[in-house]
């Protein structure tokens, strides 16, 4: 008997969907409280780059941040904050909000060789399915993945004109199905894969790596797939294709995960902040069409943060997460130049 992983991770999208535990809407307290943390931290001058939790003063939020890591670490690995009032502040700085939040939740990592730690998840044109391709700088449809970090928070500053739904499905879930339906397909997932780096390589790497899309450590559970990166690492000609059974796992991942048993979808809102758990969930997108006007374009602000309550990773989970212990700070892909952005409109590659 293959064994089922159980606890509150496991969960199906239609129940999700009609809980309100994992989202909580901010109070006139709590939203004064970040207020006036801005107000300290822009007082004192602080930028984007020296901006640090001590001028960002959360006495109250950070307790509520501290519940939100133990409910996506230990529970059903989602948390919703809503509420706060965009209108309020210009972009910038609400950038400066969200990256002050960020430093009491945990640490930003690089998102891509560029060193982006505050990335723009907007619309740039880029063409999702090409080797360097990146998702959130398209308005494709993003089929269900994780990304490289613990934590991935999203700050919602517009939303589209039509479409840009957030889905999410619990890895667990679609894993305990894989156990009851095809056992055999369960053992390939828990095998390394041929993945690309899709160009976020470091330097002296090749462009390709090997990693399981299941791994346990210590009794704990962790999913990573990436399947267009998968795809992707068929183009090295020294990497071996794909076997039949690892075409027909990734398929059952595609499809348990497409199915509205597993997944639901929600909409945004301005001032939203999303945080996911990559170990435990994963995230899609529907495709979005903008309004004309380019300040009113779909546009979320992303970190891929580090945690300190995050679960221990096995050694085959190395190439990313760099360090496998329990609170470790890792993940994310390591910068070229050794230097960070915190502005993708900016960002030159």
């Amino acid at each position: 008997m293959v064994r089922i992983i159980e606890g509150a991770a496991d969960w199906r999208g239609p129940d999700m969907a009609k809980s309100t535990a994992w989202i909580h809407d901010w109070t006139k307290d709590e939203i004064a409280e970040i207020e006036r943390a801005f107000a300290v931290a822009s007082k004192a001058g602080k930028t984007l780059e020296t901006l640090t939790r001590e001028d960002f003063p959360l006495p109250s939020v950070a307790g509520r941040f501290a519940e939100a890591r133990e409910r996506l670490e230990n529970g059903g690995g989602l948390q919703l904050f809503r509420g706060f009032p965009n209108e309020r502040y210009a972009k910038d700085d609400l950038r400066l909000i969200y990256w002050g939040m960020g430093k009491h939740f945990g640490t930003a990592r690089s998102q891509s060789r560029v060193g982006d730690l505050l990335g723009d998840v907007m619309n740039f044109g880029v063409i999702t399915e090409s080797a360097g391709g990146r998702g959130y700088q398209s308005n494709q449809r993003l089929s269900f993945h994780t990304d490289s970090c613990d934590v991935t928070g999203l700050f919602v500053l517009n939303v589209a004109k039509e479409g840009g739904l957030s889905k999410l499905a619990s890895s667990v879930a679609v894993r305990n199905e894989i156990a009851r339906r095809r056992p055999d397909l369960l053992d390939v997932l828990y095998q390394p894969f041929y993945w690309s780096w899709n160009k976020q390589e470091p330097a002296d790497a090749k462009p390709y790596y090997q990693q399981p899309v299941y791994s346990e450590a210590d009794g704990h559970f962790s999913c990573r797939f990436i399947d267009g990166q998968m795809k992707n690492a068929q183009a090295f000609p020294e990497v071996p294709r794909f076997t039949p059974a690892q075409i027909e796992a990734r398929a059952m991942i595609d499809d348990l995960t497409n199915d509205e048993e597993f997944h639901f979808s929600m909409m945004f809102q301005p001032g939203d902040l999303q945080l996911v758990n990559n170990h435990t969930c994963f995230h899609a997108r529907t495709a979005f069409t903008d309004w004309p006007e380019n300040e009113r374009h779909r546009h979320l602000l992303r970190m891929w943060l580090s945690v300190p309550n995050s679960r221990p990773l096995s050694p085959l989970m190395a190439t990313i997460y760099q360090d496998q212990h329990a609170g470790a700070v890792r993940g994310g892909f390591p910068s070229r130049t050794g230097k960070h952005v915190f502005n993708t409109y900016v960002m030159t590659d």
